[in-house]
């Protein structure tokens, strides 16, 4: 260390805290990361991604978001590998040192079909995907963005109703072949945002809809203009020469990723019978 040189007071501690009682575990900026134990590559981790105002707050406070996590698997893999109590040094506790983050509170087949219509509600856009049907690239699959309602401002359905035109790419598609996926993800909200939870991240939600794509029928047709036009004002704006009309969706299959590892199926009552709810 050169002369004169001064290191930030929580260099000091850090360690300590790196190797001893967090057993492994790495706070960088406002989020945590899982990483191999290891003592060099997750000191360069911390070094250089942590500041020294963000951290006496991410490691003082003790109510916040951040809390230890992790699935029943971990404890078996740690077992496992032998790090059972003759592992430990005095005093530390048995926890599983590969995961420090965040989980929803709530869980269970209620609350993930409540996650599922959450998304459905507040997503104002999704992704569809369908099978290309045109020119060079048919029989290819194709994505295209497009405009989403569950129903309006204060009637959530679980339905995706979309306003489209046969000039769309997508739209052509799905008049010839009807099957499409839709997926909605959290990263259209704030939670993802607000907590710097990269849009890849599991802990980021995203919901996908499987099923027919079909014309709103006339008895439906004034219920999807509501649904549309209150969350979408600007689409009534739109050429007419375009023939906009609405479809929906069908659903027959339900799949939401909320946490590591698989996703979870839902069914389509337990979907449809949900209220909104941020599981």
């Amino acid at each position: 260390m050169s002369a004169g040189r001064r290191w930030p007071w929580w260099c000091w501690w850090l360690p300590t805290l790196l190797w001893g009682g967090a057993g492994g575990y790495v706070v960088v900026s406002s989020v945590s990361w899982p990483l191999p134990e290891g003592g060099e590559a997750a000191a360069d981790e911390l070094h250089s991604s942590s500041t020294e105002e963000a951290l006496p707050a991410l490691l003082e406070e003790a109510g916040g978001l951040w809390k230890q996590s992790y699935p029943a698997s971990a404890y078996r893999e740690d077992a496992a590998l032998g790090s059972g109590p003759a592992g430990r040094r005095p005093g530390q506790e048995a926890v599983p040192s590969r995961m420090f983050s965040y989980r929803r509170e709530g869980g269970g087949a209620a609350g993930r079909a409540g996650t599922a219509r959450f998304l459905a509600r507040h997503n104002t856009w999704g992704f569809v995907a369908t099978r290309a049907a045109q020119g060079k690239i048919q029989g290819m699959p194709y994505g295209n963005c497009l405009l989403v309602s569950d129903g309006p401002v204060n009637n959530s359905t679980g339905i995706p109703f979309f306003y489209v035109t046969p000039k769309d790419n997508t739209v052509a598609d799905l008049l010839k072949n009807p099957v499409a996926s839709l997926t909605l993800p959290e990263v259209d909200g704030n939670f993802c945002r607000k907590n710097v939870i990269d849009p890849e991240d599991p802990r980021c939600a995203r919901l996908t809809l499987m099923g027919q794509m079909v014309t709103v029928p006339p008895e439906e047709v004034e219920f999807a203009k509501q649904a549309m036009f209150s969350r979408h004002p600007v689409v009534r704006k739109w050429p007419r020469s375009y023939e906009w009309f609405f479809m929906k969706m069908n659903i027959e299959h339900i799949w939401l990723q909320s946490w590591y590892g698989e996703v979870s199926a839902i069914a389509v009552e337990e979907y449809l019978k949900a209220a909104p709810s941020k599981g």
